[in-house]
């Protein structure tokens, strides 16, 4: 998938936010749950390499629900914007942008509430944010260079969501699938599919050595623009 990052872009000095050269390149990579987001951010840090790039999980930032009992956790719609602290998201790009070191939460998936501990996030020159909402969020888009959208069929990103949160998460498969009927596909289809619109490329079926191509060329751009002798 060719992308002429000159044609798009333009000049570095043409790029959002790009009157502060200093400023960190800021990507954004949205897909439905199971669409291989994770898979190709990681790899993009990967190759990149991790002080260069900062990845922020878009899911971390589920808001604090410790006040509720566990059962009351269970039936939040995890799927919906309003249960994501975007305030708190913008705040530590906004943080990172201009050159602060943050303490981004984790999130205990199998208690459905956010964990004690917290990740100390260095500011690089890339910072890579990845989550099934963060183009539906127009006070996160805003912040962004460049917008990826990964648009995997529907029955895959169940397949892959099954193992993962039946391995990674400790759901059983009945309470993955009701999650799914309930609140997945209908805030997939309400707010995730329509936020490809946003996107300025948009990668076919999950993993794809070209997209990671693509994206990695554009985050060494930045650099040598940033620094020709990068």
């Amino acid at each position: 998938m060719a992308f002429d990052l000159e044609k798009h872009f333009g000049h570095a000095a043409s790029w959002p936010h790009g009157e502060d050269p200093e400023h960190p390149l800021i990507i954004g990579i949205a897909g439905g749950s199971g669409s291989g987001k994770t898979t190709i951010a990681q790899s993009v840090v990967d190759i990149v390499g991790t002080g260069v790039v900062a990845r922020l999980p878009y899911d971390a930032y589920y808001r604090d629900q410790a006040h509720l009992t566990y059962e009351e956790r269970t039936k939040i719609n995890y799927d919906h914007p309003d249960s994501l602290e975007n305030e708190l998201l913008v705040g530590h790009l906004m943080a990172l942008r201009e050159g602060r070191a943050i303490d981004r939460p984790v999130y205990d998936f199998a208690n459905h509430t956010r964990a004690a501990e917290t990740v100390h996030v260095e500011p690089e020159s890339v910072i890579l944010v990845e989550g099934i909402l963060i183009l539906a969020e127009p006070s996160l888009r805003e912040l962004m260079d460049l917008r990826v959208y990964i648009d995997t069929d529907a029955d895959l990103r169940l397949i892959r969501r099954l193992t993962r949160d039946i391995v990674e998460r400790g759901r059983t498969v009945d309470s993955v699938l009701a999650q799914y009927e309930k609140t997945v596909r209908p805030m997939h289809l309400q707010f995730v599919e329509p936020s490809k619109r946003y996107a300025d490329i948009i990668v076919p079926e999950g993993y794809n050595p070209g997209a990671i191509g693509t994206v990695t060329s554009m985050i060494r751009h930045f650099l040598a623009e940033r620094s020709p002798t990068i």
